[in-house]
């Protein structure tokens, strides 16, 4: 080569070195300053330009407050409330309830993290080594909660002389997360129970707010249908009770709903259109939250509702959003007539199909004598084996059969049509795409010796 080609060579070295993308190494240490817990300073900016305006969700959570109402989470709510006010008499309620016998991981955790300055040397020691007790406890659960707790404790302590703190929050991203947890949420074969979501979207608020590191983009298909699953599953119909009305997500089991893991529904909606207010699903999301009369007025919601909530961020309206929702990965069906409360609805989650109208909720069972029922654009066809059903309505635009074996091959006719072979998703749901027509004959049975799909 030409020596005088070398410059040439070298520049064009240093082009592609540059050019070429950097792997950048995730770091684990927590660099941020209290308080470092969802209060990030756009948040708590907004929090208290809530307090200045004088608010709904400000009279609200005031009025509790120094009305001395006894609070179900005090050591989050007095810690909150200081926070804001900057009124250090609740700090010292929220330290002395995280010292005392009755505290928990993550409020103590929070009461650390928000109360900081105001804890003396004493206090700090003794608040720290209780957090680092509890969270070496917490390190042998993989459940969602025990594990936001870790994570939360984790971050809290990161300047209190606590090295384990980035082997914590490497665990849980690397090990738990990225390890366990989004490829079963990815792939469907792990759905999260309604009281998971909550603890889950305060792992991604603490993580992102002080690792930088979005926990979405390992789970993107999961996180891309969760507002839209959580939106069709509510039933049609509030639930009144003397503090506000409450949106009651689908639930399985007797009696009267819980209205705290409704409060907490509503918490997890509220933080997932904070977590990223330009995702289109997020903002269906938002138009179904700033309805006031659902907004959270008892003693438990309160200080979520405050926390979460912002009222100055557009939505759009859900009387666009579809009427059904398959998720085939996750075994998940909801159908609504309408977006009105009086709409009819129904549910196919965690082996059970639900029945929504009249506000009245109850469960079906697939079976001969089962008719299919006709909710939107969509019938729904209750079967649990061989069957055979003609449907008369030439509105229709989907057919979902509900009822079947998870995984199980069926063969099936649809008139006018060859017969092909489907398998049943993991929640027993076949989705099927027909044109309008007057009537169809649709002819189901299962596929000898075939086993469920695992």
């Amino acid at each position: 080569m030409p020596l005088r080609s070398a410059p040439c060579l070298l520049l064009i070295l240093i082009l592609v070195a540059t050019a070429w993308p950097q792997v950048v190494e995730e770091e684990y240490r927590v660099y941020t300053e209290h308080p470092r817990l969802f209060l990030n300073t756009k948040r708590l900016r907004l929090l208290k330009r809530e307090r200045e305006r004088s608010s709904l969700r400000w009279q609200q959570f005031n009025a509790l407050m120094s009305g001395g109402a006894r609070m179900p989470e005090p050591g989050f709510a007095h810690a909150l409330y200081s926070q804001v006010t900057g009124d250090s008499a609740h700090c010292r309620i929220a330290i002395d309830w995280a010292l005392g016998p009755a505290a928990d991981l993550r409020q103590a955790a929070l009461v650390l993290d928000w109360c900081e300055s105001r804890l003396t040397g004493d206090e700090s020691a003794r608040l720290g080594a209780r957090i680092r007790t509890w969270i070496g406890k917490a390190a042998t659960m993989h459940e969602v909660a025990p594990t936001r707790d870790r994570a939360l404790a984790a971050i809290a302590l990161a300047d209190h002389d606590f090295p384990a703190s980035e082997q914590h929050l490497r665990d849980i991203i690397r090990k738990w997360w990225r390890g366990e947890m989004a490829p079963a949420l990815q792939s469907g074969k792990k759905s999260l129970n309604g009281e998971d979501v909550y603890p889950l979207l305060e792992i991604l608020h603490a993580v992102q707010d002080n690792l930088k590191i979005d926990l979405r983009e390992n789970a993107p298909g999961f996180f891309r249908d969760l507002p839209v699953n959580r939106l069709l599953s509510y039933y049609p119909a509030s639930y009144p009770a003397p503090e506000n009305e409450y949106r009651i997500p689908a639930w399985t089991g007797d009696g009267e709903p819980d209205l705290d893991v409704a409060a907490l529904s509503r918490a997890a909606d509220l933080a997932m259109t904070a977590y990223d207010a330009n995702m289109r699903e997020h903002q269906f999301l938002q138009g179904w939250l700033i309805h006031d009369r659902f907004l959270l007025r008892s003693a438990f919601g309160t200080p979520y509702e405050f926390l979460w909530a912002n009222p100055y961020q557009p939505g759009l309206s859900y009387y666009h959003m579809p009427l059904a929702q398959h998720d085939a990965r996750r075994g998940l069906l909801f159908l609504r007539s309408s977006w009105d409360d009086d709409a009819v609805w129904l549910g196919a989650l965690d082996g059970e199909i639900q029945l929504f109208e009249n506000g009245q909720r109850k469960v079906v069972k697939a079976g001969p004598g089962a008719k299919p029922v006709r909710i939107g654009d969509a019938v729904a066809v209750f079967a649990s084996g061989a069957s055979r059903f003609n449907i008369d309505d030439p509105e229709a635009k989907a057919i979902f059969i509900v009822g079947l074996k998870p995984g199980k091959a069926y063969e099936i006719e649809v008139d006018d049509e060859e017969m092909r072979e489907i398998s049943a998703d993991a929640g027993g749901v076949v989705a099927i795409d027909i044109f309008p027509r007057p009537c169809l004959g649709l002819r189901l049975r299962p596929v000898a010796g075939a086993r469920p799909a695992s």
